[in-house]
């Protein structure tokens, strides 16, 4: 199993203003192990800020590129970590929003957890999907045409393993698993 994603390559996009520490790093760790090869690209490349819980600052992480630099052909998943500045900010950029779209279009996998889900609802592929989120993003979704669902892992899409969104911090092993699932059948 240590070796079940080898070959795979798998982008993380992020903010460079603040994502969730454990959203960003945890899945980064735990893809690797599995064999994964993973790009972390921000909006402008260079150094993120992380959070604990939303609210304290902790360390700073360097990401590997920019947003604008990167092509859904390269890769065969796309991870959006949560934290409500990540994902707020995710969803108002044009390239956030054009890799989200172009996963999307290509049937690849897309996970999103906690807040990430907000910016499925402007890349405008969340209309038709049953998802699970953070609960404040309930309304929001539903607003977008998504159902919503208080699940730790929920999948759905055309080919069931599209698209995978968890709730928060605590459900991280389960979209973990499900990543590796979704990429190493």
């Amino acid at each position: 199993m240590a070796q079940q994603l080898q070959g795979k390559n798998i982008l993380v996009i992020t903010s460079n203003a603040g994502v969730e520490r454990d959203e960003l790093l945890k899945p980064l760790e735990e893809l690797r192990s599995q064999g994964a090869t993973l790009v972390h690209g921000s909006i402008e490349g260079g150094t993120v800020q992380t959070f604990l819980h939303d609210t304290e600052k902790d360390r700073t992480v360097e990401s590997d590129a920019r947003l604008k630099d990167l092509h859904e052909a390269d890769f065969h998943a796309l991870v959006i970590p949560g934290g409500t500045v990540n994902a707020d900010t995710l969803r108002t950029d044009e390239d956030a929003r054009r890799l989200i779209k172009e996963f999307s279009l290509a049937g690849k996998v897309v996970a999103a957890i906690c807040h990430g889900p907000w910016a499925l609802i402007d890349a405008g592929v969340a209309e038709g999907k049953t998802l699970t989120s953070y609960p404040s993003l309930k309304i929001d979704l539903a607003n977008a045409g998504a159902e919503w669902v208080d699940k730790e892992v929920q999948k759905c899409g055309a080919k069931d393993w599209t698209l995978i969104t968890s709730r928060k911090p605590d459900d991280i092993p389960a979209f973990n698993r499900a990543i590796g699932e979704a990429l190493g059948a």
